[in-house]
């Protein structure tokens, strides 16, 4: 296990922008850019899209890529790129949510696919809740089929950012399509603990913070009392976190996430403690007011497992093309943006 600081140390030199490759990624629904850092960070140029202001705004503001504030259509014509990568929304296929799947208007795996038959990427990524595996299960196998039809090898799995140095139980799916092979990345044999990465501040309390009341406090004994929770539902140092979501950082809800500080008042947390649970580095900034930055920060895939999927990416790229293949014309570069890149 990490000392308390070397893991935030880690984090904040390993997750920089460093453009290496000529390579281009694609980000669909690129949120605040958790997935494309860690992309940047493997060596990539990003191009993002994203419908939300803020978002876009904070991923501009933040990595080496360009992101275009913009609600992405099936008639859009995206630029040449030799990977996609994405977060198609996961609202209409989350267990926590209504399940409404493809009869929800924010169902994003049509645009999704629909990029991936107009670039022909070498190599594309889609992470998703695990929900899409249940209710929806039906509906997953109907894309996957849908992928393969188009020539590429689907490998999926369910990952939880915890086993790959993350220090945060957090479940999602991911599915890599390519043509030759792929391999997730190793489990790490450590957990990262809550203590590892907020543990410098996790018991100060900045002008910001924002105490719980008595009235929430009983709130909250009432919902964890309903649900059989054992212990409360605090951050506690030497473990991991809870599944960090919008609902459970922005919200006033029963299973908020919160510091109990050495007085025994609790606190909500704060956007960096959120951010480095979320392995987001302290030179990245967000956009916005409070509950859109912590909207983002819940919303975002991890950059540290990101960056992990992308080296992994990477590989498989490398395998299947030499250096001399790459630079012929199997997979054709677009020449503005290449040299934006250089």
């Amino acid at each position: 296990m990490m000392a308390e600081l070397e893991f935030v140390t880690f984090i904040n030199k390993t997750l920089k922008p460093r453009i290496t490759e000529r390579e281009i990624v694609l980000d669909l629904f690129a949120g605040c850019g958790g997935l494309s850092l860690g992309f940047e960070a493997a060596g990539y140029k990003t191009i993002g899209f994203e419908m939300d202001k803020n978002a876009c705004e904070t991923y501009n503001l933040n990595l080496k890529g360009s992101c275009q504030n913009i609600k992405l259509e099936s008639s859009f014509i995206f630029p040449e790129a030799q990977i996609i990568i994405g977060g198609p929304p996961c609202q209409p296929f989350s267990v926590g949510g209504h399940q409404k799947g493809i009869d929800d208007t924010r169902n994003g795996f049509p645009i999704f696919i629909q990029a991936v038959k107009q670039v022909r990427p070498a190599i594309f990524l889609f992470e998703n809740v695990r929900g899409l595996l249940y209710t929806n299960k039906w509906y997953f196998e109907t894309i996957v089929k849908e992928l393969t039809q188009l020539g590429y090898n689907i490998n999926f799995a369910l990952l939880n950012a915890v086993e790959y140095g993350v220090p945060q139980n957090r479940e999602r799916l991911f599915v890599v399509g390519h043509s030759s092979e792929f391999q997730f990345p190793k489990k790490n044999k450590n957990k990262t603990t809550v203590g590892e990465a907020i543990g410098d501040i996790m018991y100060t309390t900045p002008q910001e913070s924002k105490f719980l009341n008595a009235a929430q406090d009983t709130y909250i004994a009432k919902y964890e009392k309903a649900s059989d929770c054992i212990n409360p539902r605090d951050l506690y140092p030497g473990k991991p976190a809870r599944t960090l979501t919008c609902r459970n950082l922005a919200g006033a809800t029963g299973d908020m996430q919160r510091v109990r500080l050495d007085d025994g008042r609790r606190r909500r947390l704060l956007i960096r403690e959120a951010a480095r649970l979320q392995t987001f580095p302290d030179w990245f900034d967000f956009c916005g007011n409070e509950t859109s930055r912590f909207n983002q920060i819940g919303n975002a895939v991890p950059p540290l497992l990101a960056y992990k999927i992308a080296l992994s990416v990477k590989d498989c790229f490398n395998n299947k093309f030499s250096l001399a293949t790459k630079s012929q014309t199997l997979f054709p570069v677009n020449e503005e943006l290449y040299h934006k890149v250089k």
